[in-house]
């Protein structure tokens, strides 16, 4: 097995854009000018609204769609050595199986593909069906499985190579909680085996709850990048500043030296809660990604 590089993948400057309208006239910019570096053995997220540019970024790092401009390094490689595919695993946000096939039968033709060997490809396939909780179901049609269970098995198809990087796309969806309790519990062996995960969802819970670094596209822009905790310290911190600055300018004078610290003057304010502060049942993460979300585009 080829040895971990220090990245699982980089993009520099990546650009991506679309002609569209008359003549192609009309440029639609999915990416501007996107830099991400995700450390191997990290579990990565990657969040933003609807057309925010999520799933053309996967697509440039899956060979799916070139770049326009920039530079894209995959597994210690460049963009172009598409050899590096059979040493990444990805889960659609789509299952679109061939409903023939029985769950057996994909796992060895996806790991044959991948260039896993006979053998191997037919332990590791007994070995995911049990994992994701179907070996009972190993004979039947995937046309005759619940989403849920289609879902499963795309995980499974998505180890089966035993990946370097695993790319997930929405991959709780459609889960009960036993099932995506499974999820949780597989990107967790996966990150104590040292394997690099990136997490592409709308579920803000498992954003916090699974990502050691999140990164937060609008409108084809990185807007943050860094860890969950990072970001509510940043919003947390810029939300008093922005309460103190339009503090009403007699009450700062009226209880500076009499408030607070006296030895500094500093008046101690009891400031009100900013305008994104965490609704009921909200964390603190969610707020704050709320308000990134709403604020309006540089």
């Amino acid at each position: 097995m080829p040895r971990l590089t220090p990245h699982a993948f980089e993009l520099d400057h990546v650009t991506k854009t679309y002609r569209s309208g008359w003549l192609g006239r009309r440029v639609l910019r999915a990416l501007d000018d996107v830099s991400l570096r995700v450390s191997t053995g990290r579990t990565f997220g990657l969040v933003g609204p609807n057309r925010a540019g999520k799933t053309t970024l996967v697509k440039v790092l899956l060979s799916i769609t070139h770049p326009t401009s920039g530079r894209v390094v995959r597994l210690g490689r460049p963009w172009a050595d598409r050899s590096t595919l059979a040493r990444i695993g990805y889960v659609h946000e789509r299952q679109a199986f061939p409903g023939y096939l029985t769950p057996v039968q994909l796992l060895e033709l996806y790991g044959r593909l991948s260039g896993v060997g006979r053998l191997d490809v037919r332990r590791r396939s007994q070995e995911l069906l049990e994992r994701v909780e179907l070996a009972d179901r190993a004979a039947s049609p995937i046309a005759t499985f619940s989403k849920g269970m289609v879902q499963r098995l795309a995980l499974a198809q998505a180890l089966v190579n035993e990946p370097e990087l695993l790319v997930l796309d929405e991959p709780t969806e459609g889960l009960d909680l036993s099932a995506r309790r499974l999820v949780y519990e597989i990107l967790a062996e996966r990150r104590s085996k040292g394997r690099s995960v990136l997490l592409v969802t709308h579920q803000l819970s498992d954003i916090e709850r699974l990502c050691d670094d999140v990164a937060v596209l609008r409108a084809g822009r990185v807007v943050f990048t860094g860890s969950p905790s990072m970001l509510v310290d940043r919003e947390t911190s810029r939300a008093a500043k922005c309460q103190v600055a339009t503090a009403p300018v007699a009450q700062l004078v009226a209880t500076a030296g009499s408030a607070g610290d006296a030895a500094s003057g500093w008046p101690d304010l009891e400031l009100t809660a900013p305008p994104h502060a965490a609704a009921d049942g909200q964390s603190a993460f969610e707020s704050a990604m709320q308000h990134l979300y709403e604020e309006a585009p540089a």
